[in-house]
């Protein structure tokens, strides 16, 4: 498959990679190709920072509303989804732009990975044992290497670990060469950084205006929908505290303090995943306004 080549904009929640994108892509023709784990889940849309109808109006968006709340969705169908809109971009003669935060799915963009398969009674066997720290040590019993490279309450990575090496009878840690390793790529990538300070006030702004624009009535939606909401879709950083405030377990003062406290370890947690990478060319926001970065970018895709 030939077309333009893509380029990667990563970074934290709340770092400004889509007003990147929309800014580039309001001087050449761009697809963006969202890399965002719960962007997926249709109808979850204040809360992921899905772009807006007038957004999506005004230039393609991919890999975003491709299931239900209700459903699993895995990294596996992120990649056919992805490659299914580099095609589309393809033969529109358009540039894609992949935007998100979500590690691996941009490691999964980036470098490629040896996806397995899986093995459903095997998943459902480990969801019944509550103990995320003891399904962690079985583990580290059977695939170390796979165990070193995830934390023991990491329940949803520990637990599709175990899936796979029990499933396949190959350790976990064989598919691929992992999140660790950064070989050379086609894709170049962009990262946004702010500092912490700056970025905090960012993310408890755009919780403020999550609530202000409705977040607390789509998740009610949510809830009142014939099926529920599946594990990981109500995990989701501002659902999970809106939930928690819905059923009458925490106020929505608390709930909002909450989403904002939450929304920050994970930025920090992002950053430090992006960070590793020697491949990103990092760009600092707060010296750098978007636009000279959007500038900068075009000019090296002339």
């Amino acid at each position: 498959m030939s077309g333009l080549r893509p380029i990667a904009i990563v970074g934290p929640t709340a770092s400004g990679k889509s007003d990147l994108a929309l800014t580039i892509g309001a001087s050449i023709n761009v697809h963006i190709i969202a890399a965002d784990a719960m962007q997926v889940y249709r109808r979850m849309d204040i809360g992921t920072a899905k772009p807006t109808f007038e957004e999506q109006r005004r230039m393609v968006h991919a890999c975003i509303d491709l299931c239900e709340p209700s459903e699993r969705f895995t990294i596996a169908r992120y990649v056919e989804a992805y490659r299914q809109a580099l095609v589309t971009a393809t033969e529109c003669g358009a540039q894609p732009v992949v935007v998100g935060g979500t590690g691996l799915y941009i490691t999964a963009v980036v470098d490629g990975l040896d996806l397995p398969g899986e093995w459903p009674d095997i998943r459902e066997e480990l969801e019944r044992n509550p103990d995320t720290t003891a399904l962690h040590a079985r583990l580290t019993g059977i695939d170390p290497l796979a165990a070193t490279r995830m934390e023991p309450t990491n329940r949803r990575r520990v637990v599709r670990a175990l899936e796979v090496t029990l499933g396949s009878g190959r350790p976990f840690s064989s598919f691929g060469d992992g999140v660790a390793n950064f070989p050379p790529t086609d894709i170049r990538q962009i990262g946004l950084r702010w500092s912490r300070p700056h970025l905090s006030r960012r993310i408890e702004m755009r919780v403020h205006r999550m609530v202000e624009a409705g977040l607390v009535d789509e998740v009610r939606a949510l809830l009142a929908e014939s099926k529920p909401m599946s594990a990981t879709a109500r995990q989701a950083l501002g659902y999970k505290e809106i939930i928690e405030h819905l059923d009458g377990q925490t106020s929505l003062e608390s709930a909002i303090e909450k989403v904002v406290l939450r929304t920050r370890q994970f930025a920090v947690r992002q950053e430090r995943w992006f960070r590793r990478d020697p491949r990103i060319e990092w760009f600092d926001a707060e010296s750098d306004p978007l636009e000279e970065i959007a500038t900068h970018v075009l000019r090296s895709l002339a």
